[in-house]
């Protein structure tokens, strides 16, 4: 007779990881400074935002790949870039012939009121996001189930189920932050309802 068994498959892995000290503060505030001065300077994002980023501002249509036009930000993708290595190696990827590469770099300011809705990041393998500017009770990034849209008949969820059963996770967002994950898992940013801008840099992979 075969003794009963429950096999936890398929896995949805979300990396996470803390900038902490002196010399993280300082560089920190670079990014801080760039950012906003790119949002200043930037008039095709800007237009590009008031249409589809309403309130925001997001370079993603017109600087989208910082890592090559500021050494600040070429810094942080030096620093990102063992961590995306880390994660591939988690997920047991054989990327021995062709390596991991970040493709696109880009600034988010939310200011209050500003949300980003569900999406994923096409043609990539993985996506990320590091938070420059968290101010208290700033929105976190929301991951939603990959196979939600198929619960047919299932029914809810208790209240204190574990985390590796619940249909929806919010990973919190604070300054020195950085989350990475697969690029096809659906993700979003609840509205920011703290009056003061959120400041984050999204980036994607690709081999």
């Amino acid at each position: 007779m075969v003794a009963s068994r429950s096999l936890a498959l398929f896995p949805t892995r979300i990396y996470s990881h803390q900038w902490r000290g002196a010399a993280w503060q300082q560089f920190n505030s670079r990014l801080l400074n760039e950012c906003r001065q790119f949002r200043d300077d930037d008039a095709g994002g800007q237009r590009w935002s008031q249409k589809n980023y309403y309130g925001g501002y997001t370079s993603y249509h017109s600087l989208c790949r910082m890592q090559e036009l500021s050494p600040t930000f070429a810094q942080l993708e030096k620093k990102l870039r063992r961590h995306a290595v880390a994660f591939a190696a988690e997920l047991e990827w054989d990327l021995a012939s062709k390596p991991l590469v970040m493709t696109d770099c880009w600034i988010n300011i939310m200011p209050q009121g500003v949300h980003h809705s569900g999406h994923i990041h096409p043609l990539s393998a993985v996506s990320g996001t590091y938070y420059v500017r968290t101010p208290r009770g700033s929105s976190g990034l929301k991951f939603e189930d990959p196979r939600l849209d198929r619960f047919m008949a299932a029914p809810p969820r208790r209240a204190d189920c574990k985390l590796e059963n619940r249909v929806w996770h919010t990973e919190s967002a604070a300054a020195g932050k950085f989350v990475l994950f697969e690029s096809w898992l659906r993700h979003e940013v609840p509205a920011n309802s703290i009056h003061s801008e959120r400041v984050s840099i999204s980036f994607n992979y690709a081999w």
